[in-house]
């Protein structure tokens, strides 16, 4: 029985999406619930998943079409294999028992070679061209050795070879290489030029003595890990000190709709997080309700979703404020760009060793330098100056903040 394969309904703030890979072409056998295509949004890449056992019957949405949400984009066929899969299952069992066969005589399997980079999906062509590796060097696993996705990164994962002594390049040529923007980098782009267009920014920045937390982490951490599984880190003093400052000063943890000024009960912090197909804020919910340790294991969830390409519009929808650093790559000092419509933004930077005057004496502390940048229609700089101060003082006093002083 033939049935639609529908993209994902899309939540309000995702007009569209783009076909991205198909994973199984027509004919071939799918499995239920196995990832057959994934779309790629302005924020997350969805999977569309087969929705019982059967075979692709017709691909209406080939990979870089645009697609709408819960558009067709694909006609299932339930139950028997096709004339088509049933041939290329009994052609790969035909593979696997002429490779074990050379196997058991001494040989080595033999691997199909991937085919030119012109002959990939999109996506795949794509991937070859950012992480710079040779489609002749990839060990296609798809259908007649087409390289997926999955067969890039596997590559780069690989050890590095032994480097050959690099071909010469002629004196005064200059090499260049275009690629296409993704939809998520395109759109942080538009985010952040909007929010410099049409907020009035400004940063104040101030500094803080990191020694008082960097001895009682040193001090805690082996017991904070045994009990919570785990790793006490900086960002859970930080999440928790602006979330006491973002009660003590309401309008930072407000926003601007129109002509009104919503007022937020409650607090969401998005981490920005670094990944391969660009910066994203995952949110942290209700955060004056956690405690370090679910803090913690929060940052560290999101950021290995990150990492792998999972994380859900869900993961990064809302938020009333956000932290982000700099440090981790070594910045000494920026001016971060509003989250939008949020009013207000965080900078963390790395923890640098100076000379400070202490009651009188010089001293070597380690210092971090942090940035808060605002919107200056909403937020006065009193309270952005008031804000920042709070956040510096709780971390130089961590006993304030731990008994809620």
């Amino acid at each position: 029985m033939a049935t639609e394969i529908k993209a994902p309904v899309f939540p309000e703030s995702v007009a569209d999406g783009t076909i991205a890979t198909w994973h199984k072409q027509p004919g071939e056998a799918v499995s239920r619930d196995e990832v057959i295509c994934d779309i790629e949004t302005d924020k997350v890449v969805l999977e569309v998943v087969a929705p019982a056992d059967g075979t692709i019957a017709s691909i209406i949405k080939n990979e870089g079409d645009t697609v709408l949400s819960a558009e067709v984009i694909a006609q299932f066929e339930e139950g028997a294999l096709s004339g088509a899969a049933e041939t290329q299952a009994v052609q790969s069992e035909a593979k696997v028992e002429q490779a074990a066969a050379k196997t058991e005589a001494g040989n080595a399997p033999v691997v199909e070679r991937a085919q030119p980079v012109s002959d990939q999906a999109p996506a795949v062509r794509k991937a070859l061209t950012e992480t710079g590796i040779n489609a002749a060097d990839v060990a296609g696993s798809g259908r007649g050795g087409r390289i997926t996705k999955e067969d890039v990164a596997n590559h780069q994962a690989k050890p590095a070879a032994p480097a050959a002594a690099p071909l010469s390049v002629a004196v005064g040529e200059r090499v260049e290489k275009r690629v296409p923007m993704t939809r998520l980098r395109k759109r942080v782009a538009e985010r952040l030029l909007a929010a410099t267009q049409e907020t009035a920014m400004l940063t104040t920045f101030n500094e803080v003595n990191m020694k008082p937390i960097m001895e009682m982490r040193a001090q805690y951490k082996d017991a904070f890990e045994k009990r919570h599984g785990a790793r006490l880190g900086f960002m859970s003093f930080f999440v928790k000190a602006a979330t006491e400052a973002l009660k003590r000063y309401p309008a930072v943890n407000a926003s601007i709709d129109g002509d009104d000024i919503v007022y937020h009960g409650f607090y969401d912090i998005g981490v920005a997080v670094s990944s391969e197909r660009g910066l994203v804020v995952p949110v942290l919910r209700d955060t004056d309700r956690m405690n370090y340790a679910e803090v913690e294991n929060g940052i560290r969830a999101y950021a290995g979703k990150a990492r792998d390409g999972k994380l859900g519009i869900e993961d990064m929808t809302g938020g009333t404020f956000t932290i982000t650093n700099g440090g981790t790559f070594g910045s000494l000092l920026s001016t971060p760009i509003l989250n939008t419509p949020q009013t207000a933004i965080l900078g963390m930077h790395k923890i640098q060793e100076r000379p400070m005057a202490v009651n009188g004496q010089v001293e070597i502390l380690p210092m971090m330098y942090l940035a808060l940048s605002y919107d200056h229609r909403l937020i006065d700089g009193k309270e952005a100056v008031g804000f920042l101060v709070t956040i510096k003082e709780l971390l130089e006093e961590p006993a304030k903040l731990i008994l809620d002083l």
